[in-house]
């Protein structure tokens, strides 16, 4: 090869060397990066508080008779029942054959009874006679009146032994939904057993648990958004606030009054924000607002246009803002968005958030 192609080949490496090592188009431009003011401004007091939904009135059902063994059950849990409604039938066999003796003693009673009253009335008319003394008359009155109170106690144990045949049907006390059924056919019935939980009018409730600070904030009447386990939201009102708070964990409690719905269903959890009057606070768009393991956190521009991300408590929402009970002061910029996407001490191109 001679000397000129040489040359050539070198020339052209050496291009490829300096074409390689020259630095990409605008790698020395800032990325740009939206950004907010951390502004003090009115907002509602939000209180974000969560707990157990439970039914708004439950009603336990058991048998108000003793011994009697369980033939049938009528229903199972999740049915709708209304008030009165048979929910288990008691075996009656035995009773059936009581009532039948109780009928027969009394209509035995009757026929007795009658017959004193009769020999009762004839020497009635002998009275003063002489016919007779006046103690074997006493007797005759003494045994019709005999005879007429076994009557009665023999008509007070049929009446008995019927209100214990009519109490055979287990019948439910209020109208609602069936939460549990703890009773099997071939069971023993007791009055200290309850067979059924009802949840009256199916209506629930969330029990809220509620920080002591943020008790005095909540009353009766209040609207509450509570969010489902699915993350669906319902509305609902605060139909009560504790008039305690417990000792040991300074929490007090709620009841948030829920509507009838298919998907709350007492024993789940929820969520709920209840709003109160506007309080000026420090805040920041909710978008400014990075959550980590070790917390949430804000990314500030600071001089020179360079972010450094600083760790943040905080509290109430409303309007898309969020409270910052720790952080950065007003005034101070800091990321709306790209924070996962800069390093702290980057230099940064900073563009005002639209309507901020």
């Amino acid at each position: 090869m001679t000397a000129r192609p040489l040359f050539l080949v070198a020339l052209i490496a050496l291009a490829a060397c300096h074409k390689a090592e020259a630095p990409p188009p605008g790698a020395d431009t800032p990325r740009a990066v939206p950004f907010a003011a951390v502004v003090r401004q009115p907002l509602g007091t939000g209180i974000d508080v969560s707990g157990r939904l439970v039914a708004r009135e439950e009603a336990a059902v058991s048998s108000q008779l003793s011994g009697y063994l369980v033939a049938r059950v009528a229903v199972d849990q999740d049915a709708l029942v209304q008030a009165g409604q048979p929910l288990a039938y008691l075996d009656e066999t035995l009773l059936r054959s009581d009532i039948a003796q109780n009928r027969a003693a009394v209509a035995q009673s009757r026929v007795a009874a009658e017959k004193a009253n009769q020999e009762a009335s004839r020497v009635s008319a002998l009275d003063h006679t002489g016919v007779l003394s006046d103690e074997a008359i006493a007797q005759r009155r003494l045994a019709a009146r005999t005879a007429q109170a076994q009557v009665d106690q023999s008509q007070a144990q049929l009446s008995a032994q019927l209100v214990r045949q009519g109490l055979m049907v287990v019948r439910a006390p209020v109208a609602g939904r069936v939460l549990t059924r703890t009773v099997r056919p071939g069971d023993v019935a007791s009055p200290s057993t309850v067979m059924f939980t009802l949840a009256r009018d199916d209506r629930s409730e969330l029990d809220a648990e509620i920080p002591e600070e943020l008790l005095g904030a909540v009353h009766p009447g209040d609207h509450a958004r509570v969010r489902l386990a699915s993350g669906r939201w319902v509305e609902g009102t605060v139909r009560l606030v504790a008039a305690q708070v417990d000792a040991q964990t300074r929490l007090g409690r709620a009841r948030i009054l829920l509507p009838v719905d298919r998907e709350i269903r007492p024993g789940g959890y929820a969520r709920a924000e209840m709003a109160g009057p506007p309080v000026p606070v420090l805040a920041v768009p909710e978008a400014a607002v990075s959550y980590d393991g070790n917390g949430a956190s804000v990314t500030v521009i600071e001089a020179g246009d360079k972010v450094r991300r600083v760790a943040v408590k905080t509290g109430r929402r409303g309007g898309g803002m969020i409270e910052l009970t720790q952080g950065p002061q007003a005034g101070v910029r800091v990321l709306t968005g790209s924070q996962d996407f800069v390093l702290d001490g980057e230099k940064v191109q900073p563009v005002a958030q639209k309507g901020r």
